[in-house]
């Protein structure tokens, strides 16, 4: 039985409690345990139920419609009849409206799921589970399995959807405000202001309003916002952000993360916008000066994201994206390292793009996040965001096409811009984060080495990826849900999901309960070089650490130059009585392509072992893949991998 699951039956000892703890503690650090001990105080005293009443009186009216349009406020761009770039009717765009309309919806990008022409805003569409709501937000379990994962019911409640509807509105010239606003209304009607499971979260409540303001903006002057409809939207939008500023602190203090983020930003973004709630220099202020703090934290010195997820560092780029825009367009600005560590984001994120497809690494934590979608092309491709926060620190583009740049021309309100290219050097290395690459026209090699000041997702340290010719030839995993079967939990978060070694049965780290992993494992060195015919790198660990503390993992890469040839050495130095096994994930049509030999300390052949693997591309979804082991007894695995011409 694997340690981790040893550890889960015994969970309940009075030993194990405390060891829990301890743990924690060095991990997290006394103020995150104290902070979080306190909120878990608070909302099982009903303290919390207190601070967040349901029956809050809202003033019946802040401005009028009238003087709200022509306030003087600055959006990305005044209405929709502004708007002058060019339109497209993308088939794609079309098929997701006669979706909607049928009442389907792709859920986070990817599975297209029923929930009916009249949702009820509650209800699971994978497991059917209704959510009570009459119950205070503080009194659910977000992480019930017989709910399921609620992120299904939070996700048409953050109302990103929007943004196809609206840009099916302006492509295909088709009025769809009133289905908009009727889509708003009915959330506020089913919703009462802290009940429910759309109260639990400050980032989706964040997200929400961020959404409906842009919906609102478009349809500024549409003759189906009625001073009645404007009136109540301003009424609930007023009260969920009550509910971000008094709950602020829990994201800033437990969280951490692209949550706090989200949360401060749109805090600072709803005094700005909204100048005419009472509490609105106060949200501006401290929102602002939250975000700049959180930014300086969370991105490091090389820009690399504290959270270890392309996916989430992504979406670090699009709230960047809201901030620079909005804050210049109401003649505001932040403190200068806000645009550093947005400059050097750009930088690590393209050194670790694919060219053909603008993919990344499905690396890390990837929930299916895309916030603020407003161009065409897939979920995984990263242009688009990327271009947008470039143009709005530059004013240049950073690629031609005109789909890519559909984000900017929502940004700008028009389709100006010149080209700027922007050299990506062979070798990449990020020693903070601890990613490093190897690029080529034809591809890229992607290795993690990193140490961890921050909390990990996934025990995946020295993780290869190989890209080849636009394909992601041998990829990470990724990571299906938070909320599921325990054993798909442990393939994804752990180390048997991505391309690295583990110790018979046991993973890099010791799996905790939800996201916490024990025992992280931390860089000890890491080199990256080049040669006149080879790329190389070499890395070492410290990890299996719960095992014995004077495990050292170390791998080494070297890529032929101008071949589609790796050599990979694994070696584990003060290896236990265990199996060394090294694991390769890949897809099945590139089985034939693909060839991978294997031979152990002594020079002797290691026969592969092909079982079946899993990949998830979308939140939700998975398909069966192949995954290549090789186990030996010795303390070293050397293996040449070869792609074969198609």
């Amino acid at each position: 039985m694997p340690l981790s699951n040893r550890y889960k039956k015994g969970a309940g000892s009075t030993l194990n409690k405390i060891k829990f703890a301890v743990l924690l503690a060095k991990n997290m650090g006394p103020n995150y345990i104290a902070a979080r001990s306190i909120h878990e105080l608070k909302r099982r005293t009903g303290y919390l139920k207190k601070k967040f009443p349901t029956n809050i009186v809202l003033p019946d009216k802040f401005i009028s419609l009238s003087e709200w349009r022509k306030s003087g406020v600055h959006f990305f761009f005044d209405h929709k009849d502004a708007l002058t770039f060019p339109r497209t009717q993308f088939p794609e765009l079309k098929k997701f409206y006669d979706n909607f309309v049928d009442g389907k919806l792709p859920y986070f990008y990817g599975e297209l799921l029923s929930v009916g022409k009249d949702y009820d805003w509650l209800t699971n569409p994978k497991t059917g589970y209704q959510y009570p709501v009459t119950k205070h937000w503080t009194e659910l379990n977000d992480f019930d399995p017989q709910s399921g994962d609620i992120k299904y019911v939070w996700e048409k409640s953050r109302f990103c959807y929007l943004y196809s509807l609206i840009r099916y509105d302006y492509h295909f010239e088709h009025d769809l405000s009133e289905l908009v606003f009727s889509e708003i209304l009915s959330w506020i009607k089913a919703n009462p202001l802290n009940y429910g499971p759309n109260y639990i979260c400050s980032q989706e409540i964040s997200l929400r309003i961020l959404n409906w303001t842009f919906a609102l903006h478009y349809y500024k002057h549409s003759k189906n916002l009625t001073e009645e409809i404007f009136n109540t939207i301003i009424r609930s939008v007023y009260g969920q952000i009550k509910h971000v500023y008094a709950n602020i602190h829990f994201s800033l203090k437990t969280v951490r993360n692209n949550h706090a983020l989200t949360e401060t930003l749109t805090l600072y973004l709803m005094g700005l916008l909204y100048p005419f709630f009472p509490e609105a220099q106060l949200w501006r202020a401290k929102g602002k000066r939250w975000f700049e703090q959180e930014i300086n934290y969370q991105i490091y010195d090389d820009g690399s994201y504290l959270q270890f997820s392309m996916n989430y560092h992504r979406v670090v780029v699009q709230l960047l994206t809201w901030a620079l825009f909005l804050s210049k367009a109401n003649n505001d600005s932040f403190n200068p390292v806000v645009y550093e560590k947005a400059q050097k984001s750009l930088k690590f994120l393209l050194s670790f793009m694919d060219r053909n497809s603008g993919w990344l690494p499905n690396y890390g934590s990837n929930d299916g996040a895309l916030f603020f979608k407003l161009s065409e092309g897939h979920y995984r491709d990263y242009r688009p965001q990327l271009n947008a926060l470039h143009y709005a620190l530059s004013g240049t583009h950073l690629f031609n096409d005109r789909t890519i740049l559909e984000d900017v021309y929502w940004y700008t309100g028009q389709s100006n811009g010149k080209f700027q290219e922007v050299n990506i050097p062979r070798l990449a290395r990020f020693d903070v984060g601890g990613f490093y690459g190897m690029r080529e026209n034809d591809g890229l090699t992607f290795i993690r080495c990193g140490k961890h000041k921050d909390r990990p997702a996934q025990a995946d340290n020295l993780h290869l990826d190989i890209w080849y010719k636009g394909k992601n030839i041998i990829h990470d995993s990724g990571t299906f849900q938070y909320n599921t079967d325990p054993d798909l939990l442990e393939y994804f978060m752990g180390t048997t999901g991505h391309n690295a070694v583990m110790l018979g049965n046991y993973h890099q780290m010791l799996k905790g309960p939800r996201f916490i992993w024990f025992y992280w494992t931390q860089a000890i060195d890491a080199e990256l070089s080049e040669t006149e015919d080879q790329y190389i790198f070499f890395g070492s660990i410290k990890s299996f650490s719960y095992l014995n503390k004077n495990i050292v993992y170390q791998r080494k890469v070297i890529k032929e130059k101008d071949k589609a040839v790796w050599q990979v050495e694994d070696r584990i130095v003060h290896k236990p009585d265990l199996p060394l096994i090294q694991l390769w994930h890949i897809f099945k049509e590139d089985e034939e392509r693909l060839q991978i030999k294997a031979t152990d300390e002594s020079g002797d052949e290691i026969k592969p072992e092909i079982k079946q693997g899993w990949y998830s591309s979308y939140y939700g979804l998975k398909e069966e893949t192949l995954l290549i082991t090789f186990k030996t007894n010795t303390n070293k695995i050397e293996t040449i991998i070869k792609i074969n011409e198609t």
